[in-house]
């Protein structure tokens, strides 16, 4: 059989398995939303089909993976990768039995998609990723435990406060910069993004003080060291984090209050402090300008938009095919605009159906939120709701060109060890607080 040939029956089984895996990602968010409605003993079975059905898909994408490159390090990789998705699985069945299973069908299903995307843009970056999540689960696991039985570290919300404005601080004085802002600082070999862990100190501490008081001065101590964290962002000018930081505060202020007016005024504030950063920094107006008109400078500052806008377009409804697309165009694809690649290869309905599963993760930690009793651990769960599904918009809609380019990343599915282990941190706080919900309606 020659090379042709060879090339023409990869190329048709390519186009095929596009097809099978929207069936197969298409029917696991289904079964996301079916499990919402059903009894106890159906949600069992759902969570069991889910896990079916992500193991196919991922086999079936990296058979492509395997046959696109004739690399037998695929097939060890892979192998990794199925021993990590059932231990992680099997772990959290024994040890946390009651444990939510979608939740943890989700987290999987994410990583699978990230894993699979990362290995066909960047194998040596995609193995780098494996490793951070083995080792953030390996440290996450006993988190759970610990929030739903150490009560006591409710009470440390001050401590949580100034610990995430000093890390900010290092960052805005000593930080490395990257695409114009400060983002990251270095210790030896590994570099880290503090603000990705701040967001969730950030949450803890806003609950902490929203849960106390509803008084004006209260508030008011409350929105100047919300509005000392946002300042601080936007001095190391990462702006895409400040606006988690600031969107996080006005719900979470509105959930303890149920007050526009104080919203109303944080919008206004907001607003004004929005128009300021484009007068002062350059790179926010490269953005902004990119997003009004990426066409009039397409070699430039509209090359990135573009170029994902183009990927996007080609892709169509059930994309090209793994490896047969062009999404290594579309600069820090890895991260920022990995959605761009998914769409572009596995197709805007599948890409859809990865904002549907971040949905689905949303909607199940409101559920969390509106079911534990104590008010700081409501506030709790539904501000970092928040700062998910505010992040997972931010990124989506930077890369659909509906909202300028903030350079936040995708939870679990981009490339970036200090959002990976920060999103399984997250994670296990949520599980920790649906030990404390009712187990009723589950």
């Amino acid at each position: 059989m020659n090379q042709n040939m060879l090339q023409n029956i990869l190329h048709v089984y390519v186009s095929w398995t596009r097809y099978l895996l929207f069936l197969l990602m298409a029917f696991y968010t289904y079964l996301n939303f079916r499990y919402f409605s059903v009894d106890e003993e159906r949600k069992k079975q759902i969570c069991g089909r889910q896990i079916i059905l992500m193991l196919l898909l991922h086999f079936i994408a990296y058979s492509v993976i395997l046959l696109q490159t004739m690399d037998p390090a695929m097939a060890a990789f892979y192998g990794l990768q199925i021993v990590f998705f059932l231990c992680f699985l099997f772990v959290y069945r024994i040890f946390y039995p009651q444990t939510s299973r979608l939740l943890v069908n989700d987290m999987c299903m994410l990583l699978c998609i990230g894993f699979i995307m990362l290995t066909r843009l960047d194998a040596d970056r995609a193995f780098r990723q494996f490793i951070i999540a083995a080792l953030s689960a390996v440290v996450c696991w006993i988190i759970p435990a610990l929030i739903s039985r150490l009560r006591w570290l409710k009470k440390l919300f001050w401590l949580y406060g100034l610990l995430g404005l000093f890390l900010l601080g290092i960052v805005c004085a000593a930080g490395n910069t990257s695409f114009g802002a400060q983002l990251s600082i270095t210790f030896g070999a590994i570099s880290m993004q503090p603000s990705e862990f701040v967001k969730i100190l950030y949450v803890l501490f806003l609950a902490g003080m929203l849960s106390r008081s509803a008084e004006f001065p209260h508030l008011l101590l409350t929105s100047a060291a919300a509005a000392a964290h946002v300042l601080i962002l936007v001095l190391s000018r990462d702006l895409g984090s400040a606006l988690i930081f600031f969107l996080t505060y006005l719900f979470m202020l509105y959930a303890a209050t149920s007050d526009w007016k104080w919203t109303g005024a944080g919008l206004i504030c907001g607003s004004m402090a929005a128009v300021a950063a484009y007068r002062l920094f350059s790179h926010v107006q490269r953005r902004v300008l990119a997003w009004r008109d990426p066409w009039s400078d397409i070699d430039n500052r509209g090359y990135q938009i573009t170029q994902s806008l183009f990927a996007i377009g080609t892709g169509s409804w059930f994309g090209l095919g793994l490896y047969e697309g062009m999404p290594k165009k579309i600069p820090v694809v890895e991260k920022d605009f990995i959605f761009a690649a998914i769409s572009e290869e596995m197709g805007a309905l599948f890409a859809f159906c990865v904002l549907l599963i971040c949905l689905g993760c949303f909607l199940q930690f409101v559920l969390i939120a509106v079911r534990v009793g104590d008010l700081f651990y409501k506030l709790t769960a539904f501000g970092l709701a928040v700062v998910y599904i505010v992040q997972v918009f931010l990124t989506v809609g930077g890369v659909i060109r509906f909202i300028p380019s903030t350079g936040v990343t995708l939870p679990l599915v981009s490339y970036g060890g200090s959002s990976m282990l920060s999103t399984f941190i997250l994670f296990s706080v949520l599980q920790g607080l649906y030990f404390m919900t009712d187990q009723k309606g589950r």
